[in-house]
């Protein structure tokens, strides 16, 4: 292994070969302004050199916590392939115009949910999410759907990617790949398991 991002390419392949539900499933990891972390999982919508691309409401829980502290955490966990990846580093927000193109290409359904759900908020009742979801049907009806304003991606750059694989008797095959900033080399370590 000599380039973190192809060798990432290639598990993500085999994994979208072997996981059947959502090989794009990761944990994202965040950290609060109050010191606490919390993971959840969300899905993974793009990747390339410069980072990992996840999407949803920049009212959530997990983008407050980015934008009170932008260092987060991703893990893929490819049980079929005894596999997984730990990835590290700092997140910003997308472009509109990347989060427009995006928000385009999901289903209407999906669309339309992005604008009746406010994420992480106190739902009175499942009656009122539902009530929502008709209302902006009805607002849209025979139109596109715009991206709401509330509604955007982030990228994780990251500055750290370990690649684990299961090993017997748990001698696992850990490398973790490392660089100082976004535009300096990667150095390679093994670590033990």
């Amino acid at each position: 292994m000599t380039d973190p991002f192809e060798q990432f390419a290639e598990w993500f392949r085999e994994a979208e070969a072997a996981v059947p539900v959502d090989p794009n499933a990761m944990m994202l990891s965040t950290v609060g302004p109050d010191g606490r972390p919390s993971s959840r999982v969300v899905l993974l919508k793009g990747f390339d050199r410069e980072g990992f691309v996840f999407y949803g409401n920049l009212e959530s829980r997990k983008f407050r916590d980015l934008r009170a502290n932008p260092w987060a955490a991703l893990s893929f966990h490819w049980k079929p392939l005894e596999k997984q990846v730990r990835i590290e580093g700092r997140t910003t927000q997308v472009p509109d115009q990347e989060a427009d193109a995006y928000f385009a290409t999901r289903p209407r359904g999906s669309q339309i949910g992005a604008w009746a759900s406010r994420q992480s908020e106190p739902l009175p009742s499942r009656a009122a999410l539902e009530a929502a979801v008709k209302e902006v049907e009805a607002r849209y009806a025979g139109r596109e759907v715009p991206r709401p304003p509330h509604w955007s991606g982030f990228r994780l750059a990251p500055d750290r990617i370990e690649f684990w694989k299961a090993g017997q008797f748990r001698l696992h095959d850990r490398h973790v790949f490392r660089r100082a900033s976004p535009d300096a080399a990667w150095t390679e370590e093994r670590l033990y398991p």
